[in-house]
């Protein structure tokens, strides 16, 4: 059922929120689950967000069209509306975004009015845990014009915990390497509104495990695929491998739809595709 919202969600009560109801979470994969779709309609880009956006996460300033990433910041405040609530059966505190799958059937323009929906897609079992899908729908007069499905997982003991599958494929050539500035995750957080403590200071991010503050994900994959470009019609893929560590170094690698983030000891951080939707795709 359709919960229509009049504005967008404040971020910040939703951070604390979720926090405080995390230690009474039990999660599994057979849980219950929030069914209901939040959508957001009447939606308008700020043009200046997105302006620093586009600049920290390195794609041209002033286009049209969105970056491929872009929706996903504006409809991360909803899932984390429908993900800090008493409903949503994993804890908020620990939970990790393990991959995301863009399919973008035509480029949002930037001066555009949209309607924004996310649900949550399901829960699966996990070899480290219980992992949701929470999926975000971007529409213009009625059609979906870009969508996509990210997945989180809530780390806990099961059957099939054991070490990670290795991954034998060979490493990408390298393209570019990249320094990383201490202030990635403060300058990130202040352009998608995303201040998880994780990512902004060195002293919040040992309170949760860290040596030292954290990139978010999606501005890997954005500045990835500012590197790497992305069509007009595009079905992106990636997973969130490890954790990029700021201040720090990273190699940016490419070969053909395929792309990675590397570390030191050629570590990979990041992986993933680009390719090209066909017409049928398209206009599905």
């Amino acid at each position: 059922m359709p919960v229509v919202l009049p504005g967008t969600p404040a971020l910040a009560p939703l951070l604390a929120r979720g926090a405080l109801l995390s230690p009474f979470k039990r999660p599994r994969p057979n849980a219950d689950f929030p069914r209901s779709r939040l959508v957001l309609p009447g939606l308008r880009i700020d043009l200046a967000r997105l302006a620093a956006y586009e600049r920290v996460c390195g794609f041209a300033t002033g286009d049209d069209a969105l970056p491929a990433t872009y929706p996903h910041v504006l409809g991360f405040p909803l899932a984390m509306r429908l993900m800090s609530g008493r409903g949503f059966p994993l804890p908020l505190l620990g939970l990790v975004h393990t991959s995301i799958e863009i399919t973008q059937r035509r480029a949002p323009a930037a001066t555009g009015e949209y309607e924004l929906a996310v649900y949550v897609g399901g829960l699966v079992p996990h070899r480290r845990g219980t992992e949701a899908s929470v999926i975000t729908e971007m529409r213009a007069d009625g059609d979906v014009v870009w969508e996509s499905r990210s997945t989180y997982l809530a780390r806990h003991r099961t059957q099939h915990s054991g070490e990670t599958p290795r991954d034998d494929r060979e490493q990408l050539p390298a393209v570019t390497e990249w320094r990383l500035a201490a202030d990635v995750g403060r300058r990130y957080g202040a352009a998608s509104g995303d201040r998880n403590p994780i990512h902004l200071h060195p002293l919040t991010a040992r309170l949760f495990g860290f040596p030292r503050a954290i990139a978010h994900g999606m501005w890997t994959v954005a500045r990835c695929l500012a590197a790497h470009g992305v069509p007009e019609r595009a079905r992106v893929k990636a997973q969130f491998r490890a954790p990029v560590l700021l201040p720090g170094t990273v190699m940016y690698a490419a070969d053909g739809e395929r792309f990675e983030l590397r570390g030191s000891g050629g570590r990979v951080h990041v992986s993933g595709t680009v390719g090209g939707l066909g017409a049928a795709d398209a206009a599905s």
